[in-house]
């Protein structure tokens, strides 16, 4: 993690239900009491993911508390927010997603230098078997390890 750089929140489960193929990071267009809320760690991105509209990238199922102290004008917790990125990255974007299967999900949301910044993953569900074919070799794993640790 790079100097001035805290993570807020991150999406476990997107490493777990997810093959992850690249990577991309934007940064978010937000409003002044999201950000505030943002810093005091009350943002769940769980099931967030990333669409294209006009060509823009929009995120999606994204939770922002509402800021205590925001006086009478509040943001809204569950809005669609606007992903700001580079024209090559989105058209890179667009020619990942073409492809069928994949999706674009946020993997963590992160400050860099007081910014919000989401870290974005092109991603292919795993299947229930590969799940478990995992879970098993990681199992055998361990256990050669434990056999060779007993041997030594």
């Amino acid at each position: 993690m790079p100097a001035g750089e805290l993570i807020v929140t991150e999406n476990r489960r997107a490493r777990r239900d997810y093959e992850i193929t690249d990577r991309f990071e934007a940064g978010l267009a937000l409003t002044g009491s999201e950000i505030k809320s943002i810093r005091q760690g009350k943002v769940d991105i769980q099931g967030c993911y990333g669409r294209i509209r006009r060509g823009e990238i929009w995120l999606l199922d994204s939770y922002i508390a509402p800021y205590e102290n925001a006086g009478y004008v509040s943001h809204e917790a569950r809005r669609d927010r606007k992903l700001l990125l580079r024209k090559k990255e989105i058209s890179r974007i667009r020619e990942a997603l073409d492809e069928r299967g994949l999706t674009l999900i946020a993997l963590n949301l992160h400050l860099r230098r007081g910014m919000a910044k989401v870290e974005l993953g092109v991603a292919r569900g795993i299947k229930r078997y590969d799940k478990r074919r995992k879970i098993r070799e990681r199992e055998e794993g361990r256990q050669v390890a434990r056999a060779l640790r007993r041997s030594a």
